[in-house]
């Protein structure tokens, strides 16, 4: 994710990270060369411009279809930082409620450490990945193993710390009404999770996508016929603003319906990530130089 000033605004003009200026720069340029084409034709070779109320009339429809497809698209950017910051809450949740009961026993940092790589291998799963961050050397070593070769890797990381808390049980830490209020954390993490893929997983439907393209290239390629008559050579710089303003507002939903990922406009998951297992791992006492020896 790009940060920024909100109350900077010349600084980042001429920004092109994060701009879709990249994304669009092709359809763009094609329109420009296409409008030069037809005031070319219509001054030299024969009339070719058309009235344009049909254009008027196209583009208060098309802005309506563009409005409704990034407020679609920012819901989901919405959504899923919702998501994301249940999970952050739920992960101190855990560590700060099992202190109380496992604290001083051996099985305290075990959970912690399982609950510090469930958002990495939750990030990762989203990204089409297998991995568990950066601490993964510090859980055992085939149980690590185990947890990235199975179906679904977050599951089996919320199965390590169900494990974890039921040995507590089971080794007479905490009754069972206590295991199942420390558990509940670990649900609520797995229904953020499948909050999360049902965002990534479904996408906007494919006729509500189809339709507005079609519509933004019919609306930007016959635009020249509508405003040559009336501007001439200036239609060619209008054509530039009317698709750079359309392909970029239709663009920028695209960017952020899914934002789980590594673009410029996706949510900052590694960073999210890094701040969980820092809180957490700050619950378990530093190591000790005899630890080192």
């Amino acid at each position: 994710m790009v940060e920024y000033d909100p109350h900077r605004w010349w600084s980042y003009f001429h920004y092109l990270r994060g701009s879709m200026v990249k994304e669009i720069v092709g359809r763009v340029l094609l329109c420009v060369v296409w409008a030069a084409g037809v005031v070319a034709f219509s001054r030299h070779v024969g009339h070719v411009g058309v009235a344009p109320t049909v254009h008027t009339l196209a583009g208060i429809s098309l802005s309506l279809l563009l409005v409704f497809r990034t407020n679609a698209s920012y819901d989901r950017f919405w959504e899923g930082r919702k998501l994301w910051g249940g999970i952050v809450n739920e992960t101190r949740n855990l560590a700060r409620a099992s202190e109380v009961f496992l604290g001083r026993s051996a099985l305290f940092a075990p959970l912690v450490r399982w609950t510090a790589v469930f958002p990495f291998a939750a990030s990762a799963w989203l990204r089409g990945q297998r991995q568990l961050g950066p601490k993964a050397g510090d859980l055992p070593q085939d149980e690590a193993q185990a947890v990235l070769k199975a179906q679904h890797v977050p599951l089996m990381v919320a199965r390590r710390m169900t494990a974890v808390l039921d040995e507590g049980r089971r080794a007479g830490l905490y009754p069972e009404y206590v295991q199942m209020q420390l558990d509940q954390n670990v649900q609520l993490l797995i229904d953020y999770l499948g909050g999360c893929e049902r965002i990534h997983r479904t996408p906007m439907p494919f006729a509500y996508m189809v339709h507005l393209r079609r519509a933004l290239i019919l609306y930007c390629f016959t635009l020249p016929f509508a405003l040559v008559d009336t501007y001439g050579w200036v239609t060619v710089p209008a054509t530039f603003v009317v698709a750079y303003v359309f392909f970029g507002i239709e663009e920028i939903g695209v960017e952020i319906e899914d934002p789980f990922g590594t673009d410029d406009n996706d949510l900052p998951l590694d960073a999210i990530c890094e701040n969980i297992q820092n809180n957490l791992l700050a619950f378990l006492p530093a190591p000790s130089v005899n630890d080192h020896d």
